[in-house]
């Protein structure tokens, strides 16, 4: 039987904060649509930590750090994780946009694109917007996005947390750069 033993943190080899804001990012951005739920906007701090994404927009009435119940899921990430509030999503869809950036909600709508059938090319610049956890993303941003993407779902519930679904979607775009 294979045996398997925990990792030092020596040995898993990860970067100081400063390390962090100095290395390239991978061209991902992920754009929060009033996100209510203070943990959840820390977990996807931490994802974007792991996945060393560019930018996290935090949009409408998602919270902005500090914040306590922010931080007790984001275990530090608010300071690596670059970020901005903007009054609206519209902005942070428009902005990323104009720089080039292909924009994709994440939400169950009609003609989107299954997950497992999405693949980005290394190297291009792609964001991702997320939903309230309740009302999901709205119509007007929807619209907005070069395209919706929708993890399939074989349950009785018809919807994954914020912060699992943001974990499974940037994973799936991080492919892309394993090659």
């Amino acid at each position: 039987m294979t045996q398997h033993r925990l990792k030092t943190m020596q040995e898993l080899g990860r970067m100081s904060t400063a390390q962090f804001k100095e290395a390239d990012k991978y061209p991902l951005c992920v754009i929060l649509d009033n996100v209510r739920s203070m943990h959840n906007i820390g977990s996807c701090f931490r994802t974007c930590d792991a996945f060393r994404v560019e930018k996290l927009c935090l949009c409408g009435i998602t919270a902005v750090p500090p914040h306590r119940e922010i931080e007790k899921a984001a275990l530090g990430a608010t300071l690596s994780v670059d970020w901005q509030h903007y009054e609206d999503t519209l902005q942070a869809v428009a902005e990323l946009k104009a720089k080039g950036y292909k924009v994709y909600a994440v939400e169950q709508v009609e003609n989107s694109t299954p997950l497992q059938d999405f693949a980005i090319q290394a190297g291009e610049k792609t964001a991702f917007v997320f939903g309230n956890e309740v009302e999901g993303i709205r119509q007007e941003v929807v619209d907005a996005c070069d395209g919706a993407l929708e993890i399939p779902q074989f349950g009785t519930k018809h919807s994954f947390n914020i912060s699992v679904t943001a974990g499974i979607v940037l994973w799936q775009a991080f492919q892309a750069y394993l090659k």
